[in-house]
């Protein structure tokens, strides 16, 4: 029987990878112009940095997390979702001490044990922002207009921006009282995660998706917030609507993390089955201290990977392919095909993108392979050729060609490629 891989997990094969790989470049661009910067932290971390950073009630850390005891004797987790990882590595490295706030991004796989779907992986993807030292609503809404700004960018269509606050300890102990009284009243209804978030954390019902049709009726948060809430959130919305982002408010967004306060969202689009969120984030003034560092405000969101990428391909988009080859080299005879070793070395010292066949195959199978990886020119050697001291170049879109001397046709070649001639 042969090996395969883990439930849960992909191979990206060569034409799916490419797709990937523009995502992260669109991704990365973006960012530059943002002013974010790249961090990239371990894949495992002490499992300590979980519990404490995401919370023991959530799903992801009671039921999801991949964890280890190492050779140490010391308790591992596989990165489940990649804040935590990045506010403990602010802190480690003090980036705090920067008179500047800190603006982060990160690209990399995340692991969590679920259920496979459409969407759902065990080993699955996010690129995500973190942004560090200041409560200005005015980042909040520089947060959410860059994630919108990359769907957009990306292409994708009928993508909404839903938002909530979830306050601060203060509006969130007013508000729990409200929600217990609420939920009392259908204990005997509620699913049994729901039952034990009622003890732990009652803002977290709100997020099952089970007892979703119970809770229509239930408080909102919105009116349970302080001053202080009430005021960054209604700056925050005013803030979007002159960025000209689309948002919907939806009281009951909590998010599946423990570290939220004030703003909460999510990235929504049809096409992935049941699953509609393509990303979301929100503000986490609190866990800089909880992880061991000063009192420092913290911003972010996650955007899956996997789940855009899928939405693309059920709305037809396919982002531009990759460069192809400039030059693919053809050599017929033995004297010739030791010489194009030789000049296929040089072509790509030059910066020139180039391949050869390396099975010894006829011209006319050369120049076949030649058109299947898109080549613009075939470099054609010959011991004819060889002994003139030149090597022939065919035009593949035009089909047009000429002999050039081997003293410059790298030089001449490159000049084509530059000018797109």
């Amino acid at each position: 029987m042969s090996i395969q891989k883990p439930k849960g997990t992909q191979d990206f094969l060569p034409g799916i990878v490419e797709q990937w790989q523009r995502f992260e470049q669109k991704a990365r661009e973006i960012c530059a112009r943002f002013h974010y910067k790249e961090i990239r932290t371990p894949v495992f971390e002490s499992t300590e940095l979980f519990l404490r950073g995401v919370g023991e009630t959530t799903d992801v850390v009671s039921k999801e997390m991949y964890t280890f005891e190492d050779k140490g004797k010391r308790s591992m987790t596989l990165r489940p979702e990649g804040t935590a990882g990045v506010v403990r590595a602010y802190v480690e490295n003090k980036l705090y001490g920067e008179p500047d706030i800190s603006k982060l991004f990160y690209i990399g796989p995340m692991f969590r044990y679920e259920q496979p779907q459409a969407g759902r992986y065990r080993q699955f993807h996010q690129f995500g922002i973190e942004a560090f030292g200041s409560d200005d609503p005015a980042l909040d809404a520089e947060v959410i207009a860059m994630g919108y700004e990359i769907y957009r960018e990306l292409g994708l269509s009928n993508v909404r921006v839903e938002i909530n606050s979830v306050g601060n300890p203060e509006s969130r102990a007013v508000y729990r009282d409200k929600l217990l009284g609420f939920l009392e009243p259908l204990k005997d209804q509620l699913c049994k995660d729901c039952l034990a978030r009622m003890d732990k954390n009652p803002m977290r019902v709100l997020d099952c998706k089970v007892d979703q049709h119970l809770f229509e009726d239930a408080p909102s948060i919105l009116d349970s917030l302080d001053e202080e809430c009430t005021n960054h959130f209604e700056a925050v919305q005013d803030h979007l609507t002159r960025l000209d982002i689309p948002f919907i408010l939806n009281p009951k967004l909590v998010r599946g993390l423990d570290y939220y306060t004030h703003t909460a969202f999510e990235f929504k689009s049809e096409g992935i089955g049941s699953i509609d969120t393509i990303g979301g984030g929100g503000r986490y003034n609190g866990l800089v201290s909880q992880l061991g560092g000063p009192e420092q405000p913290g911003i972010g969101f996650g955007i899956g990977i996997e789940r855009v990428l899928l939405v693309m391909q059920n709305q037809g988009i396919v982002l531009d392919p990759p460069n192809p080859l400039d030059v693919y080299l053809i050599s017929m005879g033995e004297q010739a095909e030791k010489e194009a070793v030789k000049l296929l070395y040089q072509l790509r010292a030059a910066g020139i993108r180039a391949d050869k066949d390396y099975t010894s195959r006829k011209m006319k199978a050369q120049l076949k392979s030649a058109d299947r990886f898109g080549a613009r020119f075939a470099a054609i050697l010959g011991e004819d050729e060889l002994a003139k001291g030149e090597i022939v170049l065919k035009d593949l879109g035009t089909g047009d060609q000429q002999s050039v001397s081997l003293n410059d046709w790298i030089n001449q070649l490159k000049e084509k490629c530059e000018r797109g001639v």
